[in-house]
């Protein structure tokens, strides 16, 4: 959230608050969020008129790591180790063997009984989960079993005497420069520590952490300040650009942070309130959501060559090839033949090309935040988003090109889509 609160501050965006009156105009470029973990911006067309329609892309910033117990200090067999819970659903083998720091948010007590949220990011090796030795589990190759409660605790340092090394809480305290006691409370998350780096033998790849869905979060918030920041970017624009990026996607968007919650709602109903000076707001706002477009940006399963009997055969998603179109005709994604119509003239518009991705028919789909917006502002909605491999891995892969691809066409939803939706026509069938 910060660096992102950084990138719309350099571009010329406003701060707002969600508890303070609001003050907007055509043309105003604004943002907020939510308790450190969301963050919604905006920016309104100068031709905006009360009713007039949001094109929103929706992302998520979370992903499934280890997080820290509320009492995370473990001593056995003579070290020191951090308890953690489960967070969504990683591939939790993948954590072992790895350099790993610890990330996130701590509540410090200051002067007078004040409480101060501060970030934190340890990227130097403090902690690591080593696996058992082959030759004390022969089955090692062919069992994945994973007790989270007995195999997950990270070593910290050695257990010694007197004055050993601090646990923890206390080397979290050094890290800020306060008081063990002090730190009054924890959103902790355990990250590995190896920075992104292009992979490949043409760097063609790009290998990092936590692309799902830091991917789509940059990408999104990349082509908002692409369209709306520069001088005349708004002015024949009548909708109101948006991005959103909720917290907790990753077990069920059900937070006041997520997908789930009603900031959506929220945010068009006093952005429309606002700007027809509350006069008809609330039909204004029916109006919105009935004009307004949602692209939920997350990423999406690329073939993968060693497993391609996974794969449905007529909708295998390549590397390189452009932005993928989900879709489930049980509603897992929101996608439809209208959405999916208007999101890919976007890309024709932008010269990109666009795949389509459904899993097989024998198989769970996942979902997304796709759904839980599309139901609860009645928006029409497409789920899309970058092809990649190793997903809810510690480290994930996607090809270079296509965040290129992805940034042109992510651009052109933006540029396009109020030519494109004043040219959708229902034809309806009558009798000869």
């Amino acid at each position: 959230m910060r660096e992102a609160s950084e990138r719309l501050e350099r571009a010329g965006f406003q701060e707002l608050q969600e508890k303070e009156p609001w003050d907007l105009k055509p043309g105003g470029r604004y943002y907020f969020s939510r308790n450190m973990s969301a963050l919604v911006a905006f920016a309104v067309g100068r031709r905006y008129q009360p009713g007039d329609g949001f094109v929103i892309m929706g992302a998520h910033t979370d992903s499934p790591c280890p997080k820290l117990k509320p009492e995370p200090a473990v001593t056995k067999g003579g070290f020191l180790q951090v308890g953690c819970q489960p967070y969504g659903g990683g591939i939790w083998h993948t954590w072992f063997d790895r350099d790993l720091g610890v990330a996130g948010r701590v509540l410090v007590r200051g002067p007078g009984g004040s409480l101060a949220q501060r970030l934190l990011k340890i990227e130097r090796p403090i902690l690591r989960i080593p696996s058992l030795a082959i030759h004390l589990d022969r089955n090692v190759n062919t069992s994945n079993e994973i007790n989270f409660q007995k195999h997950m605790a990270p070593v910290l340092a050695l257990q010694q005497g007197g004055d050993g090394p601090p646990d923890i809480i206390q080397t979290i305290a050094e890290e800020l420069g306060c008081a063990a006691e002090d730190i009054t409370d924890f959103d902790l998350q355990l990250c590995d520590v190896q920075p992104a780096a292009l992979g490949g033998s043409r760097n063609e790849f790009v290998n990092s952490g936590r692309l799902d869905n830091l991917g789509m979060s940059y990408l999104t918030l990349q082509a908002l300040i692409e369209t709306s920041a520069t001088d005349g970017a708004l002015d024949e624009e009548s909708c109101v650009r948006t991005v959103a990026l909720f917290d907790h996607e990753e077990c069920g968007s059900v937070s006041a942070e997520g997908a789930g919650s009603s900031l959506m709602i929220e945010l068009v109903r006093r952005v429309s309130g606002v700007l027809s000076g509350g006069v008809g707001a609330e039909e204004a706002l029916a109006r919105a959501c009935r004009r307004s477009f949602l692209v939920s940006a997350d990423m999406a399963h690329a073939l993968h060559p060693n497993y391609v009997e996974m794969h449905c055969a007529n909708h295998q998603v390549e590397f390189g090839k452009g932005v993928v179109i989900k879709h489930n005709a049980n509603q897992r994604y929101a996608t439809n033949s209208l959405t999916s119509a208007l999101f890919r003239e976007c890309g024709r518009a932008a010269g990109v090309p666009v795949q389509d991705f459904v899993m097989r028919a024998d198989l769970a789909c996942g979902s997304t935040i796709g759904p839980t917006l599309s139901s609860s502002l009645s928006v029409r909605t497409v789920d899309a988003g970058i092809a990649q491999l190793s997903m809810h891995s510690i480290r994930e892969m996607c090809a270079a090109r296509d965040v290129e691809l992805c940034a042109r066409h992510f651009a052109a939803v933006f540029r396009e889509f109020s030519r494109l939706d004043a040219q959708v026509r229902e034809e309806r069938w009558q009798e000869e």
